[in-house]
């Protein structure tokens, strides 16, 4: 997500910058770039061959990623850059690995209509989690699409989608602890066994004095709550530049997005976030957040600065022993924070990523990131035709990529 004068466009796009221990080239993981479409498709293919891209794919980039118990994989195609996609968010058949991405809307076409019931209808999907243990998806909806100064009534919310049916199972309004016009809700991380979910709120469109806050979520209460509203630890940093592939994005109108990726630690009682136009990774007692009598300043004296991360980054994911991975944007790979040792280190890159935005986990333990070009895409730098969607993946355990 990326911010032009009103414009966002730095979609979840992203989240960190700073100064970081790197691990030597020697020391770096093997990234393999698993799968690359050229566009997206919502059209089933004919006869063998490969479904014909959506004619305006270029404004539909994937940016959202997560798998469930199965290893189905699901994606958003937030309408930030055109509201022309028939669906913001879809499964992806990951078996295909020519032509565009092969994509079916979820829960439905109607399920994802524009001009559907702003309360029931998913309009601009960028954050959403897959939960396994309950078998749910929580998308998480900013309300506004391409072209609109501000969303709906009613439209900014979580549905808590069965993965099964794609029935609603709950409906959480966030009217109340989001604004319209300035908000732009980013990121969603869900304690699965609490019932408990945070967001991420950007505030990239009323920057440069952005609207930031977490939004913490109750399933069984179906209520929703803001803390931290425009805390300088969400915040925007001064003077700090995001950069990509050695150059700022978009330079004499810079991206100024706060905090956007966040992520639980395994045991759901640590929440972490990082700032995309900003340099430190942060985290926070989740038991703090679920106090509903803890005020902004007792939840703030609660933050641990968990150091510089090196680059600008955008989504981050936790493995199942706690270890952090973010993408960074600007060495072109996954930096990993390990919160035994408190140490920050340069994972794997690849000079072929291109804005790598969300970490997802596959059943079996590897780590998968969207490379979306989208800094690209929001500076209208990519032709109709010439866009390439990829998947990027990192085995955890160092070993050789397999063929899948």
């Amino acid at each position: 997500m990326f911010h032009r004068s009103f414009q966002f466009a730095a979609l979840a796009l992203a989240a960190l910058f700073g100064c970081q221990q790197a691990a030597s080239a020697a020391d770096r993981l093997p990234l393999e770039r698993w799968r690359s479409y050229a566009g997206v498709s919502w059209e089933a293919p004919k006869d063998g061959k490969d479904p014909m891209p959506f004619a305006a794919s270029v404004g539909a980039p994937i940016a959202g990623l997560h798998f469930d118990a199965q290893g189905t994989a699901y994606v958003s195609t937030p309408r930030l850059v055109s509201a022309s996609a028939p669906a913001t968010l879809s499964r992806l058949d990951t078996r295909a690995k020519t032509g565009p991405a092969r994509l079916s809307a979820f829960p439905s076409v109607a399920g994802n209509a524009v001009a559907g019931a702003p309360e029931h209808s998913l309009r601009n999907v960028l954050g959403f989690h897959v939960d396994r243990r309950n078998g749910w998806l929580w998308a998480l909806d900013m309300g506004f699409v391409a072209g609109e100064a501000e969303a709906p009534a009613g439209a900014q919310k979580v549905l808590v989608l069965d993965l099964k049916s794609g029935r609603t199972v709950k409906r959480i309004a966030l009217d109340g602890v989001a604004d319209r016009k300035g908000s732009f809700l980013n990121d969603i991380a869900v304690d699965e066994r609490r019932r408990v979910a945070y967001i991420s709120d950007s505030g990239m469109r009323s920057a440069p004095d952005n609207m930031v806050g977490l939004i913490v979520v109750d399933f069984a209460l179906g209520q929703a709550r803001r803390v931290l509203d425009k805390h300088p630890g969400l915040q925007v940093e001064p003077a700090v530049q995001v950069v990509s592939h050695g150059a700022e994005v978009w330079p004499g109108n810079p991206l100024l997005l706060g905090i956007n990726g966040i992520a639980l630690s395994p045991d759901a009682r640590t929440l972490y976030w990082t700032v995309t136009t900003g340099t430190r990774a942060r985290s926070v007692p989740t038991a703090v957040l679920r106090t509903t009598t803890s005020n902004d300043a007792q939840i703030a004296a609660a933050i641990q600065d968990l150091g510089p991360v090196g680059g600008n980054t955008d989504g981050i994911v936790t493995d199942a022993e706690g270890r952090l991975y973010i993408t960074d944007v600007t060495h072109n790979g996954i930096v990993r924070y390990d919160p035994r040792t408190q140490t920050m280190s340069l994972l794997a890159s690849d000079e072929g990523v291109q804005w790598p935005d969300t970490p997802a986990l596959l059943p079996g333990g590897d780590l998968v990131f969207t490379s979306s070009a989208l800094n690209k895409h929001f500076a209208g730098a990519v032709r109709s035709g010439e866009e390439r969607y990829e998947l990027w993946r990192l085995p955890l355990d160092g070993r050789k990529t397999r063929a899948h």
